[in-house]
């Protein structure tokens, strides 16, 4: 066995103390050299040395010492040393300090007499301690209260200790009088901590015979009880009822950390609606009256817990919540917005998108640098509650487009996705979404945010007015053509080039952009691009968004805006009456898409334009000079079709979610009917019936039930050595987050005791053994039980590997068995989650760490390999279903899962069926960190191969 250290202090290796040195300096009159000298010793002690050279002068020198500093050392210096001898006795010299020790008890300074009780409770060994206990007790009564806390805990570790009974027989009375009679808070305190621990019977009764004077306690009173209050419902469940009525009682202290703690247990003992609400509404006081940000956020995770199992309750109290949008800190207003989406009823929905409108309205201020962020946050909030209730659209679309023209890129892009989806499923806002996008289209300064706008304008402007609208933005957002001047080809080229760069910045590198199937597309154009505000030249439109964005060389927007004058020109043939208008949009339109390809071709910019750009703007100029009803069809209708289909699936995808997380819970089929009448009271109050009601309806669904399988315990069951090896071991793993637990059993196969017997494991990885093996005896043919604590700190793969070492009478050196080694699976520390396109593109971006698995299979269709990646992988796969149908011979998907330590695993899969029918292609894997990029690796390289 190790022994067990007490003290523990930083020690500087660099430069040793020699034995003499401290010897000479103790042995001087210089109080402060001792007090070095001292100090060096004690980290030598700690560290291995042993000293037995300095006892005596410790003893002639130190002991008779009156210095405050000096006798505190010596204290701690007698703490360390070793007391007994190998066989466990005393050491003769021990007696020494006895009487020392005794003289301190009754020393007049307060201050000494305290150190020196403290110094106790870290005495094991009872023959030092026995001759000081009559010293102890009377300092019970000390008028000091420094020295009476410091004596009741001596006496506590006194009786605590193996024959401490025998040697304070009546200790528990003793403390219960001072108990009784005591004022000072702290040794209150102490006092109740020593019933609790070794007499909990009278704890329990001093408790309940001064219940009502709970709430005037001192605070740290008031910790001690709840702790004893939580240790007394657990073994002893039929008594909640009169200790509940206690810490709610207690949810009135002024102490902040009583009322959490109360809080915190409540509903950890009671199901009781009446108890639930009271925490919760202690916790929503917390939330607003606490200014640390870590206390907000551990009382967001309590309301987090409480909403999962008692959401009704937490319904009624949104709006408390909804107050810590308050905090500048954007995880706490993260927190805040994900608990409070889940808790959005009909009776709430309008209180609560008017709360979140009036953030939005105060991001505009700019007084936060992270406002940009916390508005995106918050129009994510209001798009999701406008789809679960479509009626609050309109209150709040036409606020979120005046944000169209955000500087901030991803807000912008969240707001017109949200218009997009809103026009399309709210039929009666069409018009004035219409309209309100077109009056602020000059206003939008990112790329993708026009390509979305310019696509909502081709498909939903219906009307001739709106048509006609439509293309005079356009036009007026492009400017004059042409878009350079021949002229300036030759010598102004470099005048050319320098105008866009006045007039913009471009926000991303050149990187290949991911499309929305997961596959790479080379875009010339820089994709995201924002630009200051445009400079307005009277008589003048060359300061357009649109001829900005396709000046700095985006001919990704170029071709969008060709399609939508495309579609703008086709509706319009069908509603304009006069042909020679219809004739003459189309002119103007082939006017500017031709316009266009000649600026990408020119040498005007410092890159042509890119192909995919290039087909899709040529394919817009015929379908306008020779137009067909079934391609006219397609432009005008199977657009919105797909787009309709979309959404449709998106839907069909949250309900089934939804289902599937309703379906988790044990509940009965019909409501429970509880005949109050038929259920004997005695005296009970309505919180304790609600509480044994509750139990019941607990236990009828199955949630005292433990969940764990044993059938899954034995798959966990790991065979560690061979059947014919004299110690039989196996290991039942279990990973719980942060800490894998081992439960090893140990069978002596042999007709022999076997001495010693150790366990020693080693780890590879990010792994860590808590404690140092110890050692066992095992009798011929018993068996026994060894548990091994490891903390893991990343989400790798990691091997546990070791042997088992151990002695038999008469064999003189020790035999060793080796173990198996136990691989970690990276699969026990990642869960299947969900984010959304947007999110995933952008990690993808950003994480550094990739790795690139070859496909190699047996499996020949397409489908059925993606469905073995996902269960050999545990994730999930974010490509809808749709776009995964029909036989094309390529298939490319996102997966996505997350860690318990929170870390993001991004899989992209692109696989080809060849000419033979075998599978070809990359599984790309991104990660923030490289363990779970390589650990993922060499998972799907294992899992791959196998199955057919």
């Amino acid at each position: 066995m190790e022994k067990s250290c007490t003290l523990l202090i930083h020690f500087d290796k660099g430069t040793p103390a020699i034995a003499n040195e401290i010897k000479e300096a103790l042995e001087g009159n210089d109080v402060p050299a001792k007090v070095d000298a001292m100090k060096k010793a004690i980290m030598l002690l700690l560290n291995g040395e042993t000293l037995p050279q300095l006892f005596i002068t410790i003893v002639r020198y130190v002991l008779p010492s009156e210095d405050h500093t000096v006798q505190k050392l010596l204290l701690l210096y007698l703490e360390i040393i070793e007391k007994t001898d190998t066989k466990g006795r005393v050491l003769p010299e021990m007696i020494l300090i006895c009487q020392n020790l005794r003289n301190n008890l009754q020393h007049p300074n307060e201050y000494i007499r305290g150190v020196t009780l403290r110094f106790l409770c870290r005495l094991n060994e009872t023959e030092i301690i026995e001759p000081l206990i009559p010293s102890v007790l009377q300092n019970l009564e000390h008028r000091h209260p420094f020295i009476r806390r410091n004596a009741i805990l001596a006496v506590m570790s006194i009786y605590k200790l193996p024959q401490g009974e025998q040697l304070l027989v009546d200790a528990p009375e003793m403390i219960e009088k001072v108990l009784s009679t005591e004022q000072d808070a702290s040794a209150k305190r102490n006092a109740f901590l020593m019933l609790f621990t070794c007499a909990q019977d009278r704890a329990i009764n001093y408790l309940l015979t001064h219940v009502d004077r709970v709430s005037e306690w001192g605070e740290l009173l008031q910790m001690v009880v709840l702790d004893l209050i939580r240790k007394v419902c657990r073994t002893n469940r039929s008594e909640k009822g009169k200790y509940i009525k206690i810490i709610i009682s207690l949810l009135n202290a002024p102490s902040t950390a009583v009322i959490y703690e109360c809080a915190s247990t409540l509903v950890s003992l009671s199901s009781a609606p009446t108890a639930i609400r009271a925490a919760a509404n202690t916790y929503c006081q917390l939330l607003l009256s606490q200014s640390d940000n870590n206390v907000k956020l551990i009382v967001l995770d309590r309301l987090n817990e409480i909403k999962s199992s008692h959401r009704d309750i937490m319904v009624d109290l949104i709006m408390d919540v909804l107050r810590a949008l308050s905090s500048p800190n954007l995880d706490i207003q993260r927190k805040t917005l994900d608990i409070v989406l889940e808790l959005i009823t009909p009776r709430n929905i309008n209180e609560v998108v008017l709360m979140l409108k009036k953030e939005v309205v105060k991001t505009q201020s700019g007084e936060l640098e992270k406002n940009g962020e916390y508005r995106q946050m918050l129009i994510q909030a209001i798009h999701s509650c406008a789809i679960k209730f479509p009626e609050v659209a309109s209150t709040v679309v036409h606020l979120l487009m005046d944000f169209l023209g955000d500087n901030n890129v991803p807000s912008a892009i969240d707001v017109v996705v949200f218009v997009r989806e809103i026009i399309e499923t709210n039929p009666k806002l069409r018009v004035s979404i219409i309209t309100r996008l077109l009056d602020t289209f000059y206003q939008i300064r990112a790329a993708r945010v026009c390509s979305c706008a310019l696509w909502i304008v081709g498909e939903y402007c219906l009307s001739l007015s709106e048509v006609e609208s439509g293309i005079a933005t356009i036009k007026h957002c492009l400017g004059e053509l042409p878009f350079y001047s021949v002229s300036e080809e030759g010598e102004g080229t470099d005048a050319s080039k320098k105008t866009p760069q006045a007039n913009s910045i471009t926000v991303s590198s050149r990187r290949p952009a991911i499309l929305a199937d997961g596959t790479y597309a080379t875009q010339s154009a820089a994709s995201e691009t924002a630009f200051s505000a445009p400079k307005v030249v009277q008589g003048s439109l060359a300061s357009g968004n649109l001829r900005s964005l396709l000046l700095t060389g985006d001919f990704f927007l170029g071709a969008v805006v060709a399609c939508t004058l495309t579609k703008l020109v086709l509706r319009l043939q069908e509603v304009q009456p006069s042909k020679v208008e219809a004739n003459k949009a189309t002119t103007q339109a082939l006017l500017i898409i031709v316009s266009m390809l000649q600026l990408g071709q020119s040498p005007v910019l410092p890159h042509p334009i890119d192909n995919d750009s290039y087909d899709r703007i040529v394919l817009c100029i015929r379908l306008l000079c020779n137009t067909g009803d079934d391609i006219r069809k397609i432009w005008l209708q199977s657009c919105r079709q797909s787009f309709v289909k979309m959404l449709s699936e998106k839907q069909l995808q949250e309900t089934e979610e939804l289902k599937a997380k309703a379906q988790v819970s044990h509940a009965q089929p019909d409501d429970l009917i509880d005949f109050y009448h038929l259920k004997s009271r005695k005296g009970m109050s309505q919180l304790e019936l609600e509480d044994e009601v509750q139990d019941d309806l607990k236990r009828a669904t199955g949630e005292f039930v433990n969940d764990t399988d044993d059938a899954n315990k034995l798959n966990r069951i790991l065979q560690l050595t061979g059947f014919s090896d004299p110690v039989y071991a196996e290991a039942y793993v279990t990973v719980h987050h942060y800490d894998i637990v081992l439960d090893i059993t140990v069978i002596n196969r042999t007709k022999e005791t076997l001495q010693n017997l150790c366990l020693e494991l080693a780890t590879m990885g990010d792994l860590k053994l808590v404690e140092r093996p110890q050692n066992y005896t095992l009798a011929p043919e018993s068996s026994k039980q060894i548990k091994a604590n490891i903390k893991v700190s990343s989400t790798e793969t990691g091997v546990i590997f070791g042997n088992i070492v151990y002695e038999t009478s008469n064999v003189l050196e020790r035999t060793v068995v080796v173990l198996n080694d136990i691989h970690i699976d990276i699969m026990d520390y990642i869960s299947p989650a969900v984010c959304t396109d947007a999110a995933f593109r952008t990690m993808w971006a950003e994480f550094e760490w990739e790795n690139k698995v070859a496909v190699n299979t047996v499996i020949q269709d397409e489908k059925v390999f993606l469905e073995h990646i996902i269960m050999s992988t545990n994730m999930k796969c974010l490509t809808p279903v749709s776009a995964l149908d029909d036989e094309c011979g390529f298939l490319a998907a996102n997966l996505y899962a997350k860690s318990v330590f929170g870390e993001d695993a991004l899989v992209n899969l692109s696989i080809e069926k060849q000419a033979d029918g075998k599978l070809s292609g990359y599984i790309r894997i991104r990660s923030k960190t490289q363990g779970i990029a390589l650990s993922l690796g060499d998972k799907i390289t294992l899992k791959q191969k196998g199955s057919g």
